[in-house]
């Protein structure tokens, strides 16, 4: 997909696929810049071994809920990904070390990741924890409707679109501060981008189920957020 100067490319954070795709793209589009689904408080901790983007002690900044989340999401994530053999985030960590590599620009073009938290932390309803305690439930003891597909490759569009159809059916907060609010902060900062560098060529890397919504909005007029380029 393309629009303008902008290449997009959606990636799985676990899928072995993503990693070949990544290394793939750059070789053949040679971006100026790469503008990646990260912030600086996740970049530091992909970089740096063992390290958290969310501590602690910035419970009272994120809410109790959000940093639950946090902590829930990181190990689903690194379960995940010793099935596969794929540590999470490793097409970001090796888009990020053939930038350095190449001398290629990086943007980072996510929502600061406590900003998310925090959203999240307040608009988490009752109701959704008790459809959360019982999809689990469910999906331990009950047989229901699953969405099969495999790990190691990036999900297809139709398997996206389920995906993210039951979020928002089920938690629609959830929804809003995990999914479409970010959306908006992605797409107003690569409008953002694409002003301040119209001449460079900018491979977006992002979620495959982010690239859809994140290409529609990028087309619209309104501009607002910021980014940081380095």
């Amino acid at each position: 997909m393309k629009y303008k100067n902008l290449v997009f490319l959606g990636t799985s954070h676990i899928a072995r696929q993503s990693l070949e795709e990544v290394k793939k793209h750059i070789e053949d589009e040679k971006p100026d810049i790469l503008a990646l689904e990260l912030d600086a408080k996740r970049l530091n901790a992909l970089m740096s071994s063992g390290r958290r983007s969310i501590e602690l002690k910035n419970v009272r900044r994120i809410g109790l809920k959000g940093f639950v989340f946090s902590l829930f999401g990181a190990w689903a994530e690194k379960k995940l990904g010793k099935l596969v053999g794929v540590a999470p985030g490793s097409e970001m960590k090796q888009a990020i070390s053939i930038a350095r590599k190449e001398n290629i620009k990086l943007a980072l073009i996510d929502q600061d990741i406590e900003v998310t938290l925090r959203r999240f932390s307040n608009s988490l309803s009752w109701k959704e924890k008790m459809r959360f305690i019982a999809d689990i439930f469910k999906a331990i003891f009950l047989k229901g409707e699953k969405i099969e597909f495999d790990l190691a490759t990036v999900p297809s569009k139709k398997v996206i679109k389920k995906l993210t159809n039951r979020l928002k059916e089920r938690y629609p907060n959830v929804y809003k501060a995990l999914i479409e609010e970010r959306n908006m902060v992605i797409a107003n900062n690569l409008k953002k981008l694409i002003k301040a560098e119209p001449d460079k060529k900018i491979l977006v890397i992002l979620g495959a189920g982010h690239i859809d919504d994140v290409f529609g909005l990028v087309k619209e007029q309104r501009i607002s957020f910021s980014f940081s380029v380095g």
